[in-house]
């Protein structure tokens, strides 16, 4: 006897133009509660805004996790409940300056402005208002003696669009340095704004910013966190206030190597990330070597953040903070997956 003939049955999802005769259950109808809780659920999360103040306050935390701000995250907070920071400030043959209120918070020091107890001008070494940047002798940046950005910016002095430096020295538990006080981010000015800046303004932008970074490369340093937070105006009220700066020194590295003169080597930690995830290059989060490039790609969606008001991939959970602390071959996998 011949077997009889099985029938597949129908495909749950057939092809477009193919009619299918199978037979559906109708649903129930849903509440209108019930659709009010899944349309809540599959609503993508709100960004949040801040003001100009709140900015100040958070001038790192802007374009979502950064990585020297998560790596310091729990001993600031330790830091801020043990050791005080010191009313007044002398340090490097510098004059007396009062420690006034706080402008700002990176991932690894925390800026205030400084205020001049003798007779001042209105500018430079001997400047009456100036920026004074604590960083803690136990942070991160600080565990082989003064912070690392003390030898970018020595390397960097009298770089175009690079802050100077008047003086640094050791005070009681904080690395200090002294330098130009500046005025308003891009994050400011694009808040203040309305969230949007004009293609005219942005292509001013562009020009003078690519201006900077090729003069710090020039100097075979890559920046490695470029964001319109990193990105000052001069002081208001001065000829400088239109003038723009790249500060936040922290993560910035050699691209090119002072013996040799060639291209560092490549290397990939897929476990290792720095930056701000929101600006980050590709390389980046793949935890490749910073080169040049990385900086422009970070410079272009700085630039097109500032005038369309965000990025596609804002408001979306990203993988990587999934796999941040998992075993360096994960990282691997993903790329494979991803890329």
């Amino acid at each position: 006897m011949r077997p009889r003939r099985r029938h597949p049955s129908p495909s749950p999802n057939p092809p477009l133009g193919v009619v299918t005769t199978r037979r559906t259950t109708r649903p129930k109808a849903k509440s209108k509660k019930q659709h009010q809780q899944e349309e809540a659920e599959a609503a993508p999360a709100p960004i949040p805004q801040h003001n100009n103040h709140t900015n100040r306050r958070r001038m790192a935390d802007s374009g979502g996790l950064s990585a020297n701000n998560a790596a310091a995250a729990a001993h600031d907070e330790d830091e801020a409940n043990t050791t005080p920071f010191p009313d007044t400030v002398q340090v490097g043959g510098s004059p007396e300056y009062k420690v006034e209120r706080k402008l700002g918070k990176g991932g690894f020091g925390h800026v205030f402005v400084g205020r001049r107890l003798t007779a001042a001008r209105s500018t430079g070494p001997a400047a009456q208002e100036v920026a004074i940047k604590f960083e803690h002798t136990s942070s991160k940046g600080c565990n082989y003696g003064p912070p690392g950005e003390w030898q970018v910016y020595a390397a960097l002095g009298g770089t175009h669009g690079v802050p100077k430096v008047h003086y640094k020295g050791r005070q009681g538990d904080y690395y200090v340095m002294i330098m130009d006080m500046l005025g308003p981010s891009l994050w400011d000015s694009w808040n203040s704004l309305g969230q949007s800046m004009s293609s005219e303004m942005v292509a001013c932008i562009a020009v003078e910013s690519i201006s900077i970074l090729e003069s710090m490369h020039s100097k075979g340093y890559v920046h490695g966190d470029v964001k319109p937070e990193n990105f000052l105006l001069g002081q208001p009220s001065t000829p400088q206030e239109k003038k723009l700066y790249l500060v936040d020194l922290g993560l910035a590295t050699k691209w090119r190597d002072s013996s040799s003169g060639q291209h560092v080597g490549y290397e990939q930690r897929p476990d290792a990330f720095r930056g701000t995830v929101r600006y980050a290059s590709v390389h980046a989060h793949l935890g490749r070597t910073a080169s040049r490039r990385d900086d422009l790609e970070s410079l272009a969606y700085t630039l097109v953040f500032l005038h369309r008001g965000r990025l596609p991939w804002q408001g979306y959970q990203v993988s990587y903070y999934l796999i941040c602390f998992a075993p360096p071959f994960s990282g691997i996998f993903l790329e494979y997956i991803w890329f």
